[in-house]
């Protein structure tokens, strides 16, 4: 059960493994994008080629849909990146049903772990597999595994790294409940600390604040990269308010003169960004209805950049 790329990898690895996939849950089709073309799933996509029974119900608790499911009669369910799911289907098959989630649960619980981990600039995150109960991502784990975020690391890097380390430990799990040497452990019993959470991104959040310090607007970017993206407004040298998404940056400390949201261009390839504290030096932006482009490609093409303001 799953939806986007992330899920696709370990499906894949599952097939590629000689484990039955017995059926594949997934979102269904939309209508999107300017043409309003019908859109698949990442995971329905490569599922099609299977040759197993692929289901898009629009209600998980739908009769005919939990019909279909027990007529499966799959030993386990795995989700990956998927919706929650009411008992009546996590609690049907005989090995129960696990889910992949991204993050050292119980760190990080919630929609977006990936971005809020670089958003609060942790050195290490992993994945964690687990087995489903009543409440959101609390049940009891299976296995964990860890990875470390690099500086450079924007959430789109790390998603790729996780993906990968996500594969392993589906895998893993599986290998451990069919053979019945699962040591499930609770979340209560991990040590963690103070917990934090993963909520689901928000508009109000992606905007950037540049009365802010420059190493946690430098965070925030990274962390919503490439999607959602941080976003500023900028007012342009005739008045005219449009805005700009910035895709990387990196912070400095150093002292910058002027008031948050000035631009200074450092040569001819340098675009620094006064913050509440430090500058950030924006290194990949694209304004509205423009191609995304790398700071220098961007100022070759962009007029008087200092008397402009990000608001």
């Amino acid at each position: 059960m799953g939806t986007p790329e992330f899920a696709v990898a370990p499906l894949k690895k599952l097939a590629e493994a000689g484990y039955e996939i017995a059926g594949v849950v997934t979102v269904p089709d939309k209508a999107s994008g300017r043409g309003l073309k019908i859109q698949e799933s990442d995971v329905k996509k490569y599922a099609k080629g299977l040759g197993c029974p692929i289901m898009q119900p629009e209600k998980l608790k739908d009769p005919s849909f939990i019909e279909q499911l027990r007529a499966l009669n799959a030993d386990l369910f795995i989700v990956v990146a998927f919706r929650m799911l009411p008992e009546i289907v996590w609690s049907m098959p005989r090995m129960g049903t696990f889910n992949l989630h991204a993050s050292l649960l119980p760190q990080y619980r919630g929609a977006a772990p990936i971005n809020w981990a670089v958003i609060n600039g942790e050195s290490e995150t992993g994945v964690t597999t687990f087995m489903l109960d009543k409440d959101i991502d609390t049940g009891s784990v299976i296995l964990r595994k860890k990875c470390n975020i690099e500086p450079e690391d924007t959430a789109g890097s790390l998603h790729d790294k996780l993906m990968e380390l996500g594969c392993d430990a589906v895998l893993e799990s599986v290998a451990m409940l069919a053979s019945g040497n699962a040591c499930l452990t609770r979340q209560s019993e991990i040590q963690a600390g103070e917990l934090k959470p993963a909520p689901k991104l928000t508009k109000e959040l992606c905007k950037i604040d540049w009365k802010k310090d420059s190493g946690s607007i430098e965070r925030l970017i990274k962390g919503l990269s490439p999607h959602p993206g941080a976003f500023s407004m900028v007012q342009m040298p005739d008045g005219s308010i449009t805005q700009v998404k910035i895709y990387d940056a990196e912070s400095s400390a150093d002292p910058c003169e002027g008031n948050p949201g000035e631009i200074k261009i450092i040569g001819k390839s340098s675009m620094l960004v006064k913050c509440g504290k430090g500058g950030v030096f924006l290194k990949s932006l694209q304004l509205a209805g423009k191609k995304r482009l790398d700071a220098k490609d961007f100022l070759s093409g962009f007029r008087n950049p200092e008397n402009c303001i990000m608001l």
